[in-house]
C-alpha cells in the first residue's frame, strides 16, 4: 500500500490536474470524516464529496485506506517543511524531524476523534525513514550498517517517544522534548556513520 502513495518524480505526480484531483479527494475525506465515521465512508461518497467521478478516485488510489494514507503522508510531510528540514546538513536534522512528528501528533488532536485512535503509524513511519534512507545516501554509513534498517529504526524510535510524549498529560513543550528523542537517537546513528 505505501507504493500506492509513493509519488517519484514523474511528470505525471507534476501535472497540476493530478495534483488538483488527489487535493480535492484528501479535503473531500477530511470533511467527510468531521460528520461520519472512516469505515462508515464510501468511496462513492469521496468521489461525490470531491466532485469528481468514481473512476478518478480509482486513477489516483486503490481504496479509502491508500487515500487516508496519504493524506496523513502530506499532512507530515508539510509539517517537516515547515520546519525547514533540509539533508544539506545533518546538524539539527533528527531534532526537525522529531518535532514534525511531535507537531503532527499534537495537531492531530484537532481533527475528528477517529483519527486520533487510527494507526497514523502507518503513514508517518514510511514517510520518516524515506527521509532518513535519503540522508544515510547523501552522507554515508559504515559498510556493514544496512541503512534501510537503520532508517526503520530511528523512525520508529522517534514515533514512539513522540507518543509516548502525545499521551502523557501535562506534556512539556514539544521543542524539549525533540531536543531528547535527538539526544536519544543520536548515538544509532554515530554508531552506523562513517
Amino acid at each position: 500500500m505505501a507504493d500506492a502513495v509513493q509519488l517519484g518524480n514523474t511528470a505525471e505526480n507534476t501535472d497540476p490536474r493530478v495534483l488538483r484531483s488527489r487535493q480535492m479527494l484528501m479535503e473531500a475525506l477530511l470533511r467527510l470524516l468531521n460528520r461520519k465515521e472512516f469505515d462508515d465512508i464510501s468511496i462513492q461518497e469521496i468521489a461525490d464529496e470531491a466532485n469528481l467521478n468514481r473512476a478518478t478516485f480509482y486513477l489516483h488510489y486503490p481504496d479509502k485506506n491508500a487515500l487516508l494514507q496519504a493524506m496523513t503522508a502530506a499532512r507530515f510531510r508539510d509539517l517537516i517543511a515547515r520546519r525547514g528540514l533540509s539533508f544539506t546538513d545533518c546538524d539539527g536534522a533528527l531534532r526537525a524531524i522529531a518535532l514534525g512528528v511531535c507537531d503532527y501528533l499534537a495537531e492531530t488532536v484537532g481533527c475528528p476523534t477517529q483519527l486520533t485512535k487510527m494507526p497514523l503509524e502507518s503513514s508517518i513511519i514510511p514517510v520518516v525513514e524515506d527521509i532518513f534512507q535519503e540522508g544515510a545516501e547523501k552522507h554515508g554509513i559504515t559498510p556493514s550498517a544496512d541503512s534501510r534498517m537503520l532508517a526503520t529504526t530511528v523512525a520508529w524510535a522517534i514515533f514512539g517517544a513522540a507518543r509516548r510524549w502525545h499521551q502523557t498529560p501535562g506534556r512539556m513543550p514539544a521543542e524539549e522534548m525533540a531536543a531528547k528523542i535527538e539526544a536519544m537517537v543520536k548515538p544509532i546513528f554515530l554508531t552506523a556513520s562513517t
